[in-house]
């Protein structure tokens, strides 16, 4: 058996090296395909793989087809919007990602990219505390209840909203869960986006959401730069100075943003949430535990498809 590993944007070194000893253990085979500018690399390296661990890499109908003995892709992350699931289940290829793997390292960067906003960029000038200010964290996932555990420590006043987690587990943790998504927004002068780009959230952060914010309004994206209606984003930046917006994924018109707004926004060159050595790490390796759990037993723990 073969296990690709694909990454146009590569893993840290030592975490290859954790992926091919869990592979070598397994008796399978890795093939590495890193830094790679062409659609038709990918094409060729699967041709013959059994198995797929890719990072934000495209993996769509067509390197579907081309994989005819592929059984599964593992996605080392917590996203996978990147993937065709359908073409996917329809090719009978299980899916998986690798949820809280990189939680920790996301969360971070959401406060480091917050501290930026509210010290206006180290510019010299007076800038504002987190201490007694309101987070709103918009869905309690992994992320979102690392960023939860973070922020206690700088004394901040968290509320959370996800219709799908109960509100037992965010009191549990200190969160105050709110009954709807805009009050959320209308509390919290900081929010934090974690929620998944689907059909139901894509541009769902709009005017009215964002128009909702108290006076000096933070809003941190680190999630995916679809859930964002960017007009309306734009409209909300030139109604409102006190308005901010800082995100680990640049929108559309990150450039047109930057030269009117300048430093009320802040976009990072790349997706840098997992990037550092210990998500690398741990999302290479639980992709290459999974794909060689589902390879040899069928565990099929993490699926995301049907």
């Amino acid at each position: 058996m073969k296990i690709v590993v694909a990454t146009e944007k590569p893993f840290a070194a030592v975490a290859v090296n954790g992926i091919k000893e869990v592979l070598d253990a397994a008796g399978i085979e890795m093939a590495l395909l890193e830094k790679y500018t062409a659609k038709a690399d990918l094409l060729k390296a699967v041709e013959d793989a059994d198995g797929l661990i890719v990072r934000s890499d495209i993996v769509d109908a067509e390197v579907l087809d081309d994989a005819k003995k592929l059984k599964i892709v593992v996605r080392a992350g917590a996203g996978y919007d990147n993937i065709d699931l359908n073409a996917a289940t329809a090719k009978g290829v299980c899916v998986m990602n690798t949820p809280g793997q990189n939680s920790n390292a996301v969360a971070e960067l959401v406060f480091g990219m917050t501290i930026l906003m509210i010290r206006n960029h180290f510019n010299g000038t007076s800038g504002t505390e987190l201490k007694g200010k309101k987070l709103g964290i918009h869905a309690y996932g992994q992320v979102g209840r690392n960023v939860a555990r973070i922020a206690k420590g700088f004394g901040m006043e968290l509320y959370a909203f996800d219709p799908y987690c109960p509100n037992e587990v965010m009191e549990k943790d200190g969160v105050k869960p709110v009954a709807s998504v805009e009050d959320l927004y209308r509390t919290c002068q900081f929010v934090s986006l974690h929620i998944p780009a689907t059909a139901e959230t894509k541009q769902s952060i709009n005017h009215a959401l964002m128009s909702l914010m108290p006076k000096g309004a933070v809003l941190i994206n680190t999630a995916r730069k679809e859930v964002i209606h960017e007009e309306d984003l734009a409209r909300v930046l030139e109604e409102r100075s006190d308005f901010r917006y800082v995100a680990d994924v640049a929108p559309a018109n990150a450039a047109a943003l930057s030269e009117k707004f300048g430093d009320r926004v802040f976009f990072t060159p790349k997706k840098m949430g997992a990037q550092t050595a210990e998500a690398n790490i741990n999302a290479g390796i639980a992709a290459a535990r999974q794909s060689v759990g589902f390879l040899k037993e069928g565990i099929d723990k993490f699926r995301v498809n049907k």
